[in-house]
């Protein structure tokens, strides 16, 4: 672990005349001013081979903090992978002040699949940390993940996408009654931070109870690679490394707008109340009045007696939507969150020269 907390004022001069830290785990070290690409054996398969983790530790020269990036903690959430990867290789580190510990794909066996959990187990692997040796084999793989890669960082960036059928706006989660994760989540620059713990066993919940502060990124859908919101995850990690000096010649970026969204506000998951295909009238990122129609639902005659339509209970922003168009009684249609009156303002003062459609895919 570096000496550089996450609350310490960033250093002004570059190096300072100090080298950093070196970075080690179980096998082996990155020295400073070194970037190691790791193939990290976290289980065996039915055959006794390995189950290697892809890690890259980028180690500047000079001290600061040491980030995690990790993404793929469900197999087929692809999103976040490449943010990961681009930001490993693709950026210049060239005067890294401190250590990025990148790891594009934590469940191998499920990208191998393209499942969300962990194939033949069918367990959580985002439900399973810190994990525990002599446990399940999916608290095994958490636990040498997380003593590894996780335990010895300051900060961390866990990135997700909805779940199959769904799909969100670029947010974050993150539980806002830390001061360390407050500033980290502010600094990630989104529009949208939505309050709380995170249910036990995820990442940034049990990452943030041992001391590493950690929010969830939660971008688009399963399954594809999504260029803007890519982008603009992107511009969130830079503006991360801006805020707690890693990258000093970078700027802290302004959203322009932000909702936080915590127990008290007023949000809800609409959900169908009947069977049938859904013809989505709004998106995700879209505002909509209250008594707007969202959406409606249809059987495969489409009688107009049948049409079943969805209003929203209230004026608010859709933050996840659903893409699959077939629906039981009872499945989520969208996550629909509340705006205060000045944030409202905000954000059609933002929208008003703004092309729709760009706006919808950002």
């Amino acid at each position: 672990m570096t000496d550089t907390r996450p609350d310490d004022p960033p250093d002004t001069e570059s190096g300072d005349g100090v080298e950093n830290d070196v970075f080690t785990y179980n096998g082996g070290r990155v020295d400073p001013g070194e970037s190691v690409n790791i193939r990290y054996g976290i289980s065996e398969t039915y055959l006794g081979d390995p189950v290697r983790i892809p890690v890259t530790v980028v180690n500047g020269q000079y001290p600061g903090p040491t980030v995690f990036l990790s993404a793929a903690a469900h197999g087929d959430e692809l999103n976040g992978i490449e943010v990961v990867r681009e930001v490993a290789h693709d950026w210049d580190h060239t005067e890294l002040h401190g250590t990025l510990v990148c790891l594009p794909v934590m469940n191998v066996p499920g990208f191998l699949a393209q499942e969300r959990y962990l194939p033949i187990y069918d367990r959580d692997l985002n439900r399973s940390f810190p994990g525990r040796e002599g446990s399940t084999s999916a608290r095994r793989m958490a636990h040498r993940i997380f003593t590894n890669f996780i335990e010895p960082c300051d900060l961390g960036l866990d990135f997700h996408t909805s779940t199959r059928g769904r799909t969100n706006m670029l947010h974050v989660r993150a539980d806002m009654d830390h001061t360390d994760i407050v500033r980290l989540a502010n600094a990630f620059s989104s529009n949208v931070i939505i309050d709380g713990q995170g249910p036990s066993g995820t990442l940034r919940r049990e990452a943030t109870d041992a001391g590493v502060p950690t929010i969830t990124i939660e971008m688009g859908e399963a399954h594809r690679f999504q260029r803007s919101l890519i982008d603009r995850a992107l511009t969130g990690v830079a503006s991360v490394c801006a805020e707690f000096g890693l990258h000093r010649d970078s700027s802290v970026h302004w959203p322009g707008w932000r909702i936080l969204i915590d127990d008290t506000d007023e949000k809800t998951w609409l959900r169908a109340d009947a069977g049938g295909m859904v013809d989505m009238k709004h998106g995700r990122g879209e505002l909509v009045e209250e008594g707007d129609v969202i959406c409606t639902i249809t059987d495969p005659f489409k009688e107009e007696e049948d049409i079943v339509s969805v209003e929203a209970p209230f004026t608010g922003l859709i933050v996840g939507v659903l893409e699959n168009p077939v629906v039981y009684p009872g499945n989520p249609l969208c996550h629909l969150v509340g705006l205060e009156p000045e944030t409202r303002t905000a954000l059609e003062r933002e929208r008003t020269d703004v092309d729709p459609l760009l706006r919808y895919l950002e």
